[in-house]
């Protein structure tokens, strides 16, 4: 950064800070939003865009040398007329970092000469030739090599974090369901819960929420159908930079068939047990003092005085009116070594007991006992901390939101389950790149914040910046028109990706 714009920047900070400071106000006689002679007109030489974030994010791409990668890895176009596969991908993912939720709104981008002007295109795909170019993809071997391409990128981004981000990777596994209202849509079906469409495989990295691996299946898969493979790549993909791997996952995705390969393999692994007989058995016949309490951590850190609990509305109607109400007492934990019938190797198996109380209005009808299995290769946490790690995995479940409100990456737009898998791992890659901005931050603890922020968030915040685009001196500047908290922070990252050596 510049002294110039050090400056520049303390100014709006000390400008902002006095508007927003407390004071006492006296009456007002108007709102606040006042009635103004507002009026429209065409900049005759300023041009402009919305998005100006968008050219850190472009910096990056380039710095990391993901588009040469993709053209080197990803053949799909017989000729280049006048576009290259780097270009299709890239034209998708900066359709999604300019605000864009459907492949439609590239059209919005073609149209609008400044946004081409910020990315330094002469003209960019429109949205047929974008679906296009994912129909191309007609073969699973092309779309790993996408996948691929994408993942040795991601290690020069790991490659660059301090030792400690190296020392372990927690890889999650989990299967969901991207429903269509399509009718037509080829490999489609009907999942278990009785909705028409997709049902993705998906394999990310729990450290910093990006997607490794992303399958598309016909709707009518079980979770763990062809798990093993992509659960593989990844961990061949994160020994590459990590030094230790775990692998999580729920009780779909304990492939008792394989746990000795991993364990031989030096991989970690917690998963989710189904509460068969025989395991609700060994845990009845646990003496009493096998049992430990489960003390779970709090929320969050009360930093000032503790407020009072606010009245649960929800649970007084439910008393009120009579309905059955499970109300959770407390939490017991014990582990016990099991050998399952696939497997060579006895393995640890923590089990929680959770006593439940089921009642009906005021009227406690019975207790009720649940048990719930966890089993691991795992010998030096505490049973409890067993618990708490495999619980970890439901945040998987918060990053798979994001993919589908927020990056809206399995919208499923093109008519065949391969090239909506492609749309799939491109609009994912829009995803991952925030992560990757997050973590070549200089400043870490913010970068981690970056990293788990909301994607819309993460657009108004970083993205939505609006720049005057101006051409001088063999230069293509984005000139900052706005200022927020994190305007500091954006221009530092940005001067460290241009200097930042990624070979």
């Amino acid at each position: 950064m510049k002294k110039r714009d050090h400056n520049i920047l303390a100014r709006r900070k000390r400008k902002l800070k006095k508007r927003l400071a407390r004071r006492r106000w006296r009456e007002q006689s108007e709102p606040m939003f006042k009635r103004a002679n507002r009026v429209y007109e065409m900049a005759e030489r300023t041009k402009g865009v919305k998005c100006g974030g968008i050219g850190a994010m472009a910096t990056m791409v380039e710095g990391l040398g993901l588009p040469d990668r993709i053209n080197q890895w990803v053949k799909v176009l017989k000729r280049h007329l006048p576009y290259h596969e780097s270009d299709h991908v890239l034209n998708m993912v900066y359709n999604i970092f300019s605000g864009g939720t459907c492949l439609e709104d590239i059209e919005l981008g073609r149209n609008d000469e400044n946004y081409m002007d910020a990315l330094s295109a002469e003209v960019i795909p429109d949205p047929t030739t974008a679906g296009d170019f994912l129909r191309r993809f007609d073969s699973e071997e092309k779309l790993l090599l996408l996948m691929e391409a994408i993942n040795e990128t991601r290690l020069a981004v790991w490659r660059k974090q301090d030792e400690s981000f190296r020392a372990t990777a927690v890889i999650d596994v989990d299967g969901t369901i991207a429903p269509t209202l399509g009718e037509c849509k080829q490999g489609m079906d009907m999942s278990y819960k009785g909705v028409w469409g997709y049902a993705p495989l998906i394999v990310s990295l729990a450290n910093t929420r990006e997607e490794l691996y992303m399958v598309n299946r016909p709707g009518n898969c079980v979770s763990h159908a062809g798990a093993v493979e992509w659960i593989d790549r990844a961990i061949t993909l994160a020994k590459r930079a990590f030094q230790e791997v775990w692998v999580r996952g729920d009780t779909d995705f304990s492939l008792t068939a394989h746990f000795d390969r991993w364990d031989d393999d030096g991989v970690g692994f917690v998963f989710g047990m189904d509460a068969m007989p025989n395991l609700v058995e060994i845990a009845e016949r646990l003496v009493p003092h096998a049992w430990k309490r489960l003390r779970r951590k709090a929320k969050y850190e009360v930093k000032t005085e503790p407020r009072e609990r606010p009245e649960n509305v929800k649970e007084k109607i439910v008393r009120e009116r009579g309905y059955e109400n499970k109300r959770l007492l407390c939490e017991d934990v014990a582990e016990f070594n099991y050998r399952p019938g696939k497997c060579t190797k006895t393995y640890r198996v923590v089990v929680v007991r959770k006593n439940i109380s089921v009642e009906r209005g005021d009227n406690v009808l019975f207790p009720e006992v649940r048990y719930f299995f966890y089993i691991t290769n795992d010998h030096t946490r505490t049973a409890a901390e067993i618990v708490i790690f495999a619980n970890g995995r439901c945040d998987q479940e918060n990053g798979i939101e994001q993919l589908k409100n927020g990056v809206r990456a399995l919208r499923m737009p093109t008519g065949d389950l391969l090239s909506n898998w492609a749309y799939m791992i491109i609009a994912a890659l829009a995803w991952n790149l925030k992560s990757w901005f997050g973590l070549l931050m200089r400043d870490k603890a913010m970068g981690m914040r970056v990293v788990r922020m909301e994607f819309p968030r993460f657009l108004h915040t970083f993205m939505e910046l609006p720049c005057q685009i101006v051409r001088t001196g063999g230069r293509l500047v984005y000139r900052l028109l706005s200022y927020n908290n994190h305007s500091k922070a954006f221009l530092q990252t940005f001067d460290l990706l241009r200097a930042t050596s990624f070979t």
